[in-house]
């Protein structure tokens, strides 16, 4: 049966099974052919909410531990708006569900670069200098208090 006829037919019986389901239910009419686009049909009586049948399919078992292209993308989003905070560029926009993921990734590349300011800083600091002098001792105490902050924080 070709797809379009396969449509139209559900189209049909779709008001009539409707009926025969109390009130607050949503019908979905779904047809695929695994691996293939060229079937997919997805139709819904006219108050349906797809998320109620992810809902549905989710009861008796649907996991997000099997693998599936949609799963797979939204993945590949969060992973690349991490990496992209972490470089504190390319931000989603203000309000976008990838933000989170953003600030994520951007709060991992704050404490890298204060861990490496503050370890610049211990250095320059403690390197003697041409005539073999090391910074002021409070600097240089200063700069260990810092650098052993910066560790305990990046511990916890």
């Amino acid at each position: 049966m070709p797809k379009a006829l396969l449509r139209e037919v559900a189209m049909d019986c779709i008001s009539d099974m409707a009926q025969h389901l109390p009130t607050d239910c949503e019908l979905f009419v779904i047809a695929c052919r695994p691996g293939k686009a060229d079937y997919d049909l997805v139709l819904p009586s006219p108050e349906a909410n797809l998320n109620n049948v992810l809902d549905a399919l989710r009861r008796p078992g649907l996991s997000i531990d099997g693998a599936n292209i949609y799963k797979e993308a939204v993945c590949d989003l969060a992973i690349g708006a991490m990496a992209m905070g972490k470089q504190n560029n390319n931000p989603p926009p203000e309000g976008h569900w990838g933000e989170r993921f953003w600030d994520i990734g951007r709060a991992e590349g704050q404490q890298r670069d204060d861990l490496v300011a503050a370890l610049e800083h211990l250095v320059t600091v403690t390197t003697p200098d041409a005539n073999g002098q090391i910074g002021a001792k409070e600097e240089h105490l200063a700069a260990l208090e810092n650098a052993r902050a910066m560790i305990r924080l990046h511990r916890a």
